[in-house]
């Protein structure tokens, strides 16, 4: 399954300049995904971090793996309409600079899920060279989000 940018706008409740995924290349409900982050030089965040050396911000790149990684929780049928809520972060590791014109893929996969509770592994590559890493928890809740998928 494949989501495109109006598609993923359905599912998380991020918008702009807060929603970090273009695209969802490959997605196994549950299970795993593959997205995409096109970085421009047009980003907002560029304007204020290293100004004289535009570089994506590493709290974002993990931003942009946790909402990809939401999306896998989110697209269960049993999670449908409810949010995952960013809760945790362990083993985040940065290797290589994001610059603007870069394009992050990122592989997600769903490490443990019990109950309301759940547990990814990401990994953010740009060129086919990792670029970050990380394990990211999530607390699934029903805040009366609409079914969308």
């Amino acid at each position: 399954m494949t989501l495109d940018s109006e598609q993923i706008r359905k599912v998380l409740p991020h918008r702009y300049p807060f929603l970090l995924v273009d695209r969802i290349l490959e997605l196994e409900p549950g299970k795993r995904a593959v997205g995409r982050k096109n970085v421009t030089v047009n980003e907002p965040f560029f304007e204020g971090h290293w100004p004289h050396k535009s570089v994506m911000p590493g709290v974002l790149i993990v931003e942009s793996m946790a909402q990809i990684s939401g999306v896998i929780l989110l697209a269960m049928e049993e999670h449908r309409g409810e949010n995952a809520y960013f809760v945790g972060i362990n083993k985040a590791r940065f290797r290589k600079p994001v610059l603007p014109g870069d394009t992050l893929t990122i592989r997600a996969e769903i490490t443990k899920i019990r109950g309301s509770f759940g547990t990814a592994a990401a990994v953010a590559e740009v060129d086919g060279q990792e670029v970050a890493s990380a394990e990211l928890m999530f607390a699934l809740a029903n805040d009366g989000v609409e079914e969308v998928l």
